[in-house]
């Protein structure tokens, strides 16, 4: 019998990413295109649907090129969380004062919506309950009441359909414009089985949306791995190089496939503390240009300042709590390249890079074990430098998007060495951010004892090893390391209906690669860092204090 392929597709922030994989979740081919990003202003960060589109047709032709089309069972998407408007015609509508109506997605890292947001939590409607009491700039009520106040006539009024990414995947792809519950319930305040609160959305100023049982929005919705439509149609399959009728799986955001590619690995054999324990004792942890902390549970759990409890958004039938950092490879990217010994760091890579076949952070953690003499761990490096991580706000467990960053111990020199701190110093401060939300989520009732890691972030060995260390949990690195493009293959897989449910295809297609324990001998050492960092967070809000004293 042929072998049988699902396909995942990944849209990610600065790049479109397909991979074609196996029944048993091995990575046959991957493929990867970059997509634009336009910053019209500052804060506000647009992409056109159309592109990223065209560059999902471009990669899954890649993927699938020397296998027969009748060998792919299922498709799924999973994209950032970020906002598509359409108009009657589903031609896209500008989001920006610009008017160039191919910039018609408003990304997830857009802040242009801080007041609205800021407005939404004063206003404390119920349904912040659900995003840890807060509304975030990244979620999407506050991007729409934006645009309904700044781009009235040339946004608002012609608009007819508001997309998550995801979902826009989906419809493109079926026809269908059932959303996912991963979207809905995340990013828009859904809440199954009730579905949309209009009380909310009148009370922001949104009644608009109520229109035709909410059909700009929404209106029917199912979890995610659901075969959608009837499959491709034919123009998709067309756009895609597949048969039409190919199974499609409702969509998930980026960080949730992830989630979905990682945490039901099988980890029999690896003496592992949430070996023979429910699948709530992991925490699945996406690092990119951001990291999202994904816990789920049986019980709904509410946690301060962490998105959830969110029921079927991620395993259906399990409450999922989100937690995050805005910033982190993005941030570790500005502390680098921000450097006056960057060049020099280029340079010196550059040079040993034929040798090892590494990478600028490669060449930096190599750096910094030669610095240490004595055969003492790295990490002991960074205990007169201290850095708060908050340089694009913090999203848990403060959910503050006014905190900025904070760096404690600058001297006059600008070293390769200093570098090299610096960058580790800003490492150990994500490593306890982790440690920040994994503190708030336990004492929400959440008994997490082991880390799961995936994307860019997991692999630097470094980031991966402080992690353990700081948070004095074993983390578990996946077999496959495109975790990401796994869930979304999941979705598919399911959506064929070769699995009866998500659970199963998880197990059989998520796969334990490296297990990195934590060195016990820095337990005293982080928990003195770790008191360092929460004092950083209390002063920042005295000194604001201070100066705003009139």
């Amino acid at each position: 019998m042929a072998e049988v392929y699902y396909v995942g597709v990944d849209v990610g922030t600065a790049s479109v990413r397909a991979a074609l994989v196996t029944r048993a979740g091995l990575l046959q081919s991957t493929a990867e295109e970059p997509i634009s990003i336009w910053e019209p202003q500052a804060d506000h960060y647009v992409q056109s649907s159309a592109e990223i589109w065209e560059k999902c047709c471009s990669v899954v032709k890649r993927v699938t090129q020397h296998v027969e089309r009748s060998q792919v069972r299922g498709i799924g998407f999973d994209a950032t969380c970020s906002l598509v408007v359409l108009d009657q015609s589903f031609q896209p509508v500008p989001v920006s004062q610009d008017g160039d109506r191919q910039r018609n997605v408003v990304m997830w890292m857009d802040h242009r919506a801080e007041e609205q947001a800021a407005c939404i939590t004063n206003a404390g409607h119920r349904v912040l309950n659900r995003v840890g009491g807060v509304m975030s700039p990244e979620m999407q009520p506050p991007k729409l009441l934006w645009l309904k106040e700044n781009l009235k006539e040339s946004c608002w009024n012609k608009a007819a359909h508001f997309f998550d990414l995801p979902d826009f995947l989906s419809w493109k792809a079926t026809g269908s414009l059932t959303r996912s519950l991963c979207t809905l319930v995340c990013k828009w305040t859904y809440c199954p089985p009730e579905g949309w609160d209009a009380s909310f959305w009148t009370s922001i100023g949104l009644e608009d949306l109520l229109e035709n049982n909410y059909s700009k929005i929404g209106s029917v919705t199912c979890p995610p791995g659901s075969p959608l439509g009837d499959g491709l149609t034919r123009e998709a399959a067309a756009d895609l190089g597949l048969d039409p009728g190919t199974a499609v799986g409702a969509s998930l955001i980026d960080a949730h496939a992830g989630g979905l590619g990682l945490i039901g690995a099988d980890v029999r054999g690896f003496h592992l503390p949430c070996e023979d324990q429910p699948i709530t004792t992991r925490m699945a942890m996406i690092c990119g240009t951001s990291t999202c902390h994904m816990a789920i549970s049986e019980q709904a759990l509410f946690v301060p300042g962490v998105w959830g409890p969110c029921l079927s958004a991620m395993v259906p039938g399990m409450w999922l709590n989100e937690g995050g950092q805005s910033a982190t490879g993005r941030l570790i990217d500005h502390v680098v390249k921000g450097h006056a010994a960057y060049a020099q760091l280029q340079e010196r890579a550059r040079q040993s890079l034929p040798f090892t076949g590494g990478n600028i952070f490669s060449y930096l953690n190599s750096h910094l074990s030669s610095m240490v003499n004595d055969g003492s761990a790295v990490d002991l490096l960074g205990s007169s430098l201290h850095v708060w991580p908050d340089f694009h706000g913090n999203r848990s467990p403060l959910a503050d998007p006014t905190l900025k960053g904070m760096i404690i111990g600058l001297s006059l020199s600008q070293t390769l060495d200093d570098l090299a701190l610096l960058y580790l110093a800003t490492v150990q401060a994500l490593a306890l951010g982790t440690l920040h939300i994994l503190e708030a989520m336990r004492e929400a009732g959440h008994d997490i004892r082991t880390l799961f890691l995936c994307g860019g972030l997991s692999k630097n060995a470094l980031f991966v090893q402080i992690h353990a260390n700081a948070t004095g949990l074993p983390v578990v690195l996946p077999d496959q390391m495109e975790a990401v493009l796994i869930g979304a293959a999941v979705l598919g897989a399911c959506a064929s209906q070769d699995y009866s449910s998500i659970q199963e295809a998880m197990e059989k297609m998520a796969k334990v690669g490296k297990v990195v324990q934590p060195d016990r001998e820095l337990q005293s050492f982080y928990e003195r860092k770790y008191k360092v960092f929460l004092r950083l967070f209390a002063h920042q809000r005295e000194y604001q204090a201070i100066m705003n004293q009139r």
